[in-house]
């Protein structure tokens, strides 16, 4: 079994930045590949960023890439995400998961088996 906390949410102006840590408790971090997903009000949640459980392969969706950087650290058990740049169509909620994806369901909720609650991103115009 694996809890995640997630921290860092707030409010920020458009343009500026943000970094969210999910802290995981458990022994087994670092066999997990680590996710971060995001529901925006109205919107089903959605794919921001992946990490395997090296930090060696990072994956981005599309909107995110080129501002987000998902980095982790196993001897905290803590992964990161470092949001710059953000757009107000970046507020949401933003959940971080662990489990243990394939290559094909990095970018999927069904990939994880443990989620977060969740902590919330405004951004304003």
């Amino acid at each position: 079994q694996v809890q995640l906390v997630e921290s860092g949410g707030g409010l920020v102006q458009a343009g500026g930045s943000l970094r969210l840590s999910c802290e995981a408790s458990g022994r087994t971090f670092s066999s997990y590949g680590m996710g971060w997903f995001r529901r925006a009000p109205g919107k089903e949640r959605e794919f921001v960023a992946a990490i395997n459980w090296s930090g060696s392969r990072t994956y981005y969706a599309d909107s995110v890439k080129g501002r987000f950087i998902i980095s982790r650290d196993n001897a905290k058990n803590t992964v990161y995400l470092q949001m710059n740049s953000l757009k107000p169509e970046d507020t949401a909620v933003y959940y971080c998961a662990a489990g243990t994806p394939s290559i094909a369901t990095m970018a999927l909720m069904r990939g994880y088996d443990y989620w977060g609650q969740g902590t919330q991103v405004t951004v304003s115009s």
